[in-house]
């Protein structure tokens, strides 16, 4: 073999190694959802929308193809957000469905609500809610602050059905609570959580924190498959002192029941 010819050669190798390294890195890995849900610092997006009358004029084939857009919408983003989706219609006058989008930078999970808003389905889908919050360690039970109840607190697990239900309540705190000092903010949270423990078991619970990032302080969210152990759950929150710190507590409470995105999708566009 000449030189000429193992130069070239070279060249070709070099030049379809660097292809098949950027189709490689073209190719998006999904964020990891087990990993995003229990890290603090990530940004969740809760968003609620009702159907126009108008998308129900269009085709079932038209209709179709808008649910399908939404889902190249999902898959575009997927290396940097997840979007858990519920179906609210028949529960809710004011919905038809909810996302709940995380991401760890905020700007991403806007990007994708505006693909999405852009798609068919999102053009035809009036948003009557929108709230974003974040997520963080827990500020009052903790291990120093607060041993003994961290323990229980921590050392309780979900162990009931696979949940179908899920609720989105925010919580905004006047300011008489945020000029309490930490100790007496300590020995609220430590009366708010004491009656909870029995119900950890049948309800799982997510806190997301919007002082500042939305007209709200806290986005609380719930999924269980026990209705009853839920509602027993607020009554128990709602026999606390704390109450009366609270200024909005709901307005909207959401209530939906978890499908994917596709399942959601579909339902609202062609019945499936």
């Amino acid at each position: 073999m000449s030189k000429i010819t193992a130069t070239i050669l070279s060249i070709c190798l070099l030049l379809a190694g660097g292809s098949a390294m950027a189709q490689q890195g073209s190719m998006s890995e999904p964020v990891d959802r087990a990993k995003i849900l229990t890290a603090p610092g990530v940004f969740g997006a809760f968003s609620t929308y009702k159907i126009r009358y108008e998308y129900y004029k269009l085709s079932s084939a038209e209709r179709k193809g808008a649910a399908d857009e939404v889902m190249a919408v999902v898959d575009k983003h997927k290396d940097k957000v997840i979007v858990d989706a519920y179906l609210t219609r028949g529960f809710e006058a004011k919905s038809d469905y909810f996302l709940r989008v995380h991401a760890y930078d905020a700007a991403a999970a806007q990007a994708f609500l505006l693909d999405f808003r852009a798609t068919r389905f999102g053009m035809n889908s009036g948003v009557t809610e929108s709230l974003v919050g974040i997520t963080k360690a827990l500020n009052y039970i903790t291990k120093d602050k607060s041993p003994d109840l961290n323990k229980d607190l921590t050392g309780t697990t979900y162990s009931g059905d696979a949940p179908r239900f899920a609720f989105m309540i925010p919580v905004k705190k006047g300011a008489e609570w945020w000029n309490l000092t930490d100790e007496q903010r300590l020995k609220e949270m430590e009366t708010h959580t004491l009656p909870t423990l029995a119900y950890l078991g049948n309800v799982k619970r997510k806190l997301y924190h919007s002082t500042g990032l939305d007209d709200t302080d806290f986005i609380t969210y719930f999924e269980t498959n026990d209705l009853g152990a839920f509602n027993n759950l607020v009554l128990s929150l709602a026999k606390i002192p704390e109450n009366k710190y609270n200024v909005r507590w709901g307005n909207p409470v959401v209530m939906g029941t978890i499908h994917s995105i596709a399942e959601v999708v579909n339902t609202l566009s062609v019945g499936q």
